[in-house]
Protein backbone atom coordinates (compact mmCIF):
# COMPACT_ATOMS: atom_id res chain seq x y z
CA UNK A 1 0.00 0.00 0.00
CA UNK A 2 1.57 3.20 -1.32
CA UNK A 3 1.06 6.48 0.57
CA UNK A 4 -0.78 9.12 -1.46
CA UNK A 5 0.80 11.44 -3.45
CA UNK A 6 -1.74 14.20 -3.11
CA UNK A 7 -1.23 14.43 0.77
CA UNK A 8 1.12 17.47 1.13
CA UNK A 9 -0.12 19.79 3.15
CA UNK A 10 1.99 22.99 4.42
CA UNK A 11 3.82 23.30 7.75
CA UNK A 12 2.26 25.62 10.08
CA UNK A 13 -2.11 26.02 9.28
CA UNK A 14 -4.25 24.58 11.80
CA UNK A 15 -6.73 22.98 8.63
CA UNK A 16 -10.01 21.47 9.87
CA UNK A 17 -10.61 18.15 10.07
CA UNK A 18 -14.16 18.07 11.07
CA UNK A 19 -15.88 20.14 13.60
CA UNK A 20 -13.68 20.59 17.06
CA UNK A 21 -10.52 18.75 15.29
CA UNK A 22 -7.98 20.37 13.77
CA UNK A 23 -4.46 19.28 12.51
CA UNK A 24 -0.91 21.43 12.24
CA UNK A 25 1.69 19.40 10.28
CA UNK A 26 4.88 20.00 11.46
CA UNK A 27 8.39 21.09 9.75
CA UNK A 28 10.12 18.00 10.18
CA UNK A 29 9.88 15.84 6.59
CA UNK A 30 11.87 12.65 6.89
CA UNK A 31 12.16 9.24 5.12
CA UNK A 32 10.77 8.23 8.92
CA UNK A 33 8.00 11.31 8.85
CA UNK A 34 6.69 11.44 5.64
CA UNK A 35 5.70 15.20 5.29
CA UNK A 36 6.09 15.56 8.78
CA UNK A 37 4.32 15.14 12.59
CA UNK A 38 1.11 15.53 12.26
CA UNK A 39 -0.12 17.29 15.46
CA UNK A 40 -3.81 17.59 16.53
CA UNK A 41 -5.87 20.17 18.48
CA UNK A 42 -9.47 18.76 19.68
CA UNK A 43 -12.20 20.50 21.06
CA UNK A 44 -13.99 24.08 20.66
CA UNK A 45 -13.31 25.77 24.63
CA UNK A 46 -10.63 23.55 26.15
CA UNK A 47 -8.28 22.35 23.90
CA UNK A 48 -6.18 18.60 23.84
CA UNK A 49 -3.51 18.88 21.94
CA UNK A 50 -2.33 15.79 20.85
CA UNK A 51 1.46 14.96 20.00
CA UNK A 52 2.82 18.49 20.01
CA UNK A 53 6.13 17.61 17.81
CA UNK A 54 9.26 18.08 17.47
CA UNK A 55 11.20 20.55 19.08
CA UNK A 56 10.77 23.38 16.80
CA UNK A 57 10.28 26.86 17.93
CA UNK A 58 8.15 27.20 14.57
CA UNK A 59 5.62 24.52 15.25
CA UNK A 60 5.49 25.88 18.75
CA UNK A 61 4.17 29.24 17.51
CA UNK A 62 1.95 27.62 15.16
CA UNK A 63 0.40 25.81 18.08
CA UNK A 64 0.15 28.58 19.80
CA UNK A 65 -1.26 30.72 17.48
CA UNK A 66 -4.29 28.11 16.42
CA UNK A 67 -5.80 28.82 19.53
CA UNK A 68 -8.57 31.22 18.73
CA UNK A 69 -10.41 33.72 21.11
CA UNK A 70 -12.38 31.91 23.95
CA UNK A 71 -10.19 28.97 23.84
CA UNK A 72 -7.02 27.67 26.39
CA UNK A 73 -4.66 24.47 26.03
CA UNK A 74 -6.04 22.20 28.92
CA UNK A 75 -3.95 18.85 27.99
CA UNK A 76 -0.94 18.02 26.13
CA UNK A 77 -1.17 14.48 25.24
CA UNK A 78 1.84 11.75 23.72
CA UNK A 79 1.18 9.31 21.83
CA UNK A 80 5.18 8.16 22.34
CA UNK A 81 8.08 9.01 23.28
CA UNK A 82 9.93 9.14 20.01
CA UNK A 83 11.82 12.06 19.02
CA UNK A 84 9.09 13.91 16.41
CA UNK A 85 6.10 13.45 18.88
CA UNK A 86 7.67 14.02 22.48
CA UNK A 87 10.12 16.77 22.39
CA UNK A 88 7.69 20.24 22.70
CA UNK A 89 5.47 18.84 24.99
CA UNK A 90 7.59 20.61 27.95
CA UNK A 91 8.12 23.72 25.86
CA UNK A 92 4.37 24.04 25.31
CA UNK A 93 3.88 23.03 28.80
CA UNK A 94 5.81 25.71 30.47
CA UNK A 95 3.75 28.14 28.11
CA UNK A 96 0.72 27.24 28.47
CA UNK A 97 0.75 25.73 32.15
CA UNK A 98 -1.21 22.86 30.39
CA UNK A 99 0.08 19.42 32.33
CA UNK A 100 1.95 16.93 29.47
CA UNK A 101 -0.11 13.33 29.83
CA UNK A 102 1.20 10.07 28.70
CA UNK A 103 1.50 6.43 29.36
CA UNK A 104 4.97 6.83 31.32
CA UNK A 105 8.63 7.64 30.38
CA UNK A 106 10.35 6.16 27.53
CA UNK A 107 11.01 2.65 29.29
CA UNK A 108 7.39 2.59 30.52
CA UNK A 109 5.30 -0.60 28.92
CA UNK A 110 8.39 -2.34 27.39
CA UNK A 111 8.41 -5.99 27.54
CA UNK A 112 10.31 -8.61 29.62
CA UNK A 113 12.36 -9.94 27.20
CA UNK A 114 12.45 -6.28 25.49
CA UNK A 115 13.83 -4.99 29.20
CA UNK A 116 16.24 -7.99 29.07
CA UNK A 117 17.74 -7.50 25.31
CA UNK A 118 18.29 -3.73 26.52
CA UNK A 119 20.23 -4.17 29.51
CA UNK A 120 22.33 -6.72 27.41
CA UNK A 121 23.37 -4.11 25.51
CA UNK A 122 21.06 -4.02 22.28
CA UNK A 123 20.73 -0.37 21.12
CA UNK A 124 17.30 0.96 19.24
CA UNK A 125 17.05 2.02 16.05
CA UNK A 126 15.08 4.42 13.85
CA UNK A 127 13.55 7.44 15.33
CA UNK A 128 15.14 8.18 18.29
CA UNK A 129 14.48 7.97 21.61
CA UNK A 130 13.39 10.83 23.91
CA UNK A 131 15.12 9.85 26.81
CA UNK A 132 14.28 12.84 29.21
CA UNK A 133 10.63 13.00 28.56
CA UNK A 134 8.43 12.77 31.82
CA UNK A 135 4.73 13.20 31.60
CA UNK A 136 3.11 15.38 34.53
CA UNK A 137 0.19 12.86 34.24
CA UNK A 138 1.22 8.89 33.37
CA UNK A 139 -2.43 7.27 31.83
CA UNK A 140 -3.20 3.84 32.53
CA UNK A 141 -5.12 1.78 29.21
CA UNK A 142 -8.73 2.35 29.22
CA UNK A 143 -7.78 5.94 31.40
CA UNK A 144 -10.55 8.61 30.62
CA UNK A 145 -9.49 12.14 29.64
CA UNK A 146 -12.03 14.53 29.77
CA UNK A 147 -12.33 17.90 28.65
CA UNK A 148 -14.75 20.57 27.69
CA UNK A 149 -17.13 18.83 25.42
CA UNK A 150 -14.81 15.77 24.36
CA UNK A 151 -13.55 12.81 26.34
CA UNK A 152 -11.01 10.68 25.13
CA UNK A 153 -10.15 6.81 25.96
CA UNK A 154 -6.67 5.45 26.17
CA UNK A 155 -5.81 2.49 24.70
CA UNK A 156 -2.07 1.03 25.38
CA UNK A 157 -0.90 0.11 22.02
CA UNK A 158 2.73 -0.98 22.47
CA UNK A 159 4.55 -2.45 19.63
CA UNK A 160 6.29 0.62 18.16
CA UNK A 161 7.34 1.97 21.29
CA UNK A 162 6.10 -0.01 25.05
CA UNK A 163 4.60 3.61 26.33
CA UNK A 164 2.58 3.80 23.24
CA UNK A 165 -1.14 4.98 23.12
CA UNK A 166 -4.04 5.21 20.92
CA UNK A 167 -6.53 7.66 21.47
CA UNK A 168 -10.19 6.63 21.12
CA UNK A 169 -12.97 9.73 20.18
CA UNK A 170 -16.05 7.76 20.08
CA UNK A 171 -15.98 6.02 16.51
CA UNK A 172 -12.72 8.25 15.40
CA UNK A 173 -8.97 6.65 16.82
CA UNK A 174 -5.76 9.03 17.05
CA UNK A 175 -3.17 6.11 16.23
CA UNK A 176 -0.25 7.66 16.56
CA UNK A 177 2.80 5.58 14.93
CA UNK A 178 0.64 2.48 15.01
CA UNK A 179 -1.07 2.90 12.05
CA UNK A 180 -0.27 5.16 9.40
CA UNK A 181 -1.49 5.17 6.08
CA UNK A 182 1.48 5.72 3.92
CA UNK A 183 4.00 2.96 5.62
CA UNK A 184 4.23 0.20 7.87
CA UNK A 185 5.25 1.16 11.21
CA UNK A 186 8.73 0.40 12.59
CA UNK A 187 9.35 -2.26 15.27
CA UNK A 188 13.08 -2.27 16.13
CA UNK A 189 13.71 -4.60 19.42
CA UNK A 190 14.25 -3.53 21.77
CA UNK A 191 12.32 -0.56 21.39
CA UNK A 192 9.83 -2.11 19.36
CA UNK A 193 8.18 -6.02 20.33
CA UNK A 194 6.53 -7.17 17.48
CA UNK A 195 4.61 -9.58 19.80
CA UNK A 196 3.06 -6.54 21.63
CA UNK A 197 2.60 -4.96 17.85
CA UNK A 198 0.51 -7.87 16.51
CA UNK A 199 -2.12 -7.87 20.06
CA UNK A 200 -2.39 -4.56 19.40
CA UNK A 201 -3.20 -4.75 15.97
CA UNK A 202 -5.85 -6.86 16.94
CA UNK A 203 -6.96 -5.38 19.81
CA UNK A 204 -7.62 -2.19 17.56
CA UNK A 205 -9.30 -4.13 14.97
CA UNK A 206 -12.01 -5.54 17.59
CA UNK A 207 -13.60 -2.05 17.44
CA UNK A 208 -15.82 -0.47 15.01
CA UNK A 209 -13.98 2.88 13.63
CA UNK A 210 -14.83 5.01 10.63
CA UNK A 211 -11.56 7.15 10.33
CA UNK A 212 -7.88 6.80 12.02
CA UNK A 213 -5.76 10.00 12.45
CA UNK A 214 -2.13 8.88 12.49
CA UNK A 215 1.12 10.54 13.60
CA UNK A 216 2.22 10.97 9.91
CA UNK A 217 0.56 11.12 6.80
CA UNK A 218 -3.22 11.38 5.31
CA UNK A 219 -6.70 10.17 7.40
CA UNK A 220 -6.87 6.32 7.06
CA UNK A 221 -11.08 5.79 5.94
CA UNK A 222 -11.05 2.42 6.47
CA UNK A 223 -9.18 1.44 9.46
CA UNK A 224 -10.52 -2.29 9.35
CA UNK A 225 -8.83 -2.40 5.68
CA UNK A 226 -5.71 -0.72 6.92
CA UNK A 227 -5.45 -3.20 10.01
CA UNK A 228 -6.21 -6.19 7.90
CA UNK A 229 -3.15 -5.23 5.39
CA UNK A 230 -0.88 -4.46 8.56
CA UNK A 231 -1.52 -7.87 9.40
CA UNK A 232 -1.05 -10.20 6.77
CA UNK A 233 1.95 -7.90 5.57
CA UNK A 234 3.82 -9.50 9.02
CA UNK A 235 2.34 -12.60 8.40
CA UNK A 236 3.85 -12.65 4.94
CA UNK A 237 7.57 -11.90 6.42
CA UNK A 238 6.84 -14.49 8.82
CA UNK A 239 6.44 -17.08 6.22
CA UNK A 240 9.35 -16.05 4.33
CA UNK A 241 11.55 -16.09 7.30
CA UNK A 242 9.60 -19.95 8.46
CA UNK A 243 10.89 -20.73 4.85
CA UNK A 244 14.00 -19.47 5.22
CA UNK A 245 14.56 -21.41 8.05
CA UNK A 246 13.93 -24.56 6.50
CA UNK A 247 16.43 -24.55 3.91
CA UNK A 248 19.25 -23.33 6.50
CA UNK A 249 19.54 -21.66 10.03
CA UNK A 250 20.67 -18.49 10.21
CA UNK A 251 21.47 -14.70 12.02
CA UNK A 252 19.05 -12.10 11.63
CA UNK A 253 21.64 -10.78 9.36
CA UNK A 254 22.16 -13.77 7.27
CA UNK A 255 17.93 -13.89 6.86
CA UNK A 256 17.71 -10.31 5.81
CA UNK A 257 20.04 -11.12 2.76
CA UNK A 258 18.43 -13.99 1.83
CA UNK A 259 14.93 -12.63 2.12
CA UNK A 260 15.51 -8.77 1.05
CA UNK A 261 17.11 -9.73 -2.16
CA UNK A 262 16.22 -6.33 -3.99
CA UNK A 263 17.03 -4.12 -1.31
CA UNK A 264 20.14 -1.73 -1.41
CA UNK A 265 23.18 -2.47 1.17
CA UNK A 266 22.88 0.11 3.08
CA UNK A 267 19.23 -0.57 4.44
CA UNK A 268 20.03 -4.09 4.94
CA UNK A 269 20.37 -2.89 8.77
CA UNK A 270 16.97 -1.93 8.91
CA UNK A 271 15.58 -5.43 7.22
CA UNK A 272 17.89 -6.84 9.79
CA UNK A 273 16.34 -5.05 12.74
CA UNK A 274 12.69 -6.20 11.14
CA UNK A 275 13.73 -10.12 10.71
CA UNK A 276 15.16 -10.30 14.86
CA UNK A 277 11.88 -8.63 15.69
CA UNK A 278 10.05 -11.41 14.25
CA UNK A 279 12.42 -13.92 15.32
CA UNK A 280 11.91 -12.46 18.94
CA UNK A 281 8.37 -13.43 18.16
CA UNK A 282 8.14 -16.84 16.83
CA UNK A 283 10.72 -18.04 19.43
CA UNK A 284 8.19 -16.53 22.18
CA UNK A 285 5.64 -19.16 19.98
CA UNK A 286 7.75 -21.64 19.86
CA UNK A 287 8.16 -21.92 16.34
CA UNK A 288 11.91 -21.14 16.10
CA UNK A 289 14.65 -21.89 18.78
CA UNK A 290 18.16 -20.74 19.15
CA UNK A 291 21.39 -22.42 20.51
CA UNK A 292 22.41 -19.85 22.87
CA UNK A 293 21.59 -16.67 24.47
CA UNK A 294 19.18 -14.56 22.62
CA UNK A 295 21.13 -12.00 21.03
CA UNK A 296 21.38 -9.46 17.47
CA UNK A 297 23.64 -12.21 16.46
CA UNK A 298 22.15 -15.61 17.55
CA UNK A 299 21.36 -18.01 15.10
CA UNK A 300 18.07 -19.47 14.54
CA UNK A 301 16.53 -22.50 13.61
CA UNK A 302 13.15 -24.40 12.54
CA UNK A 303 11.81 -25.34 16.02
CA UNK A 304 10.12 -29.02 15.40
Amino acid sequence: MQAPDDFNPPAGPAVELQPGLRRILAPNPSPMTYRGTNTYLLGTGDLAVIDPGPLSEAHLEAILDAVQPGQRISHIIVTHSHLDHSPLARPLAERTGAPVLAFGGPEAGRSTVMTELAQGGLAGGGEGIDTGFRPDVELPDGAQITGDGWQLEVIHTPGHLGNHIALGWGDVCFTGDHVMGWASSLVSPPDGDLTDFMTACHRLRARDWTVFHSGHGAPIPDPAARLDWLINHRLTREAQILSALESQSGTARDLAERIYVETPTALLPAAEKNVFAHLIDLLGKSMVATDGTLSASARFHRQS
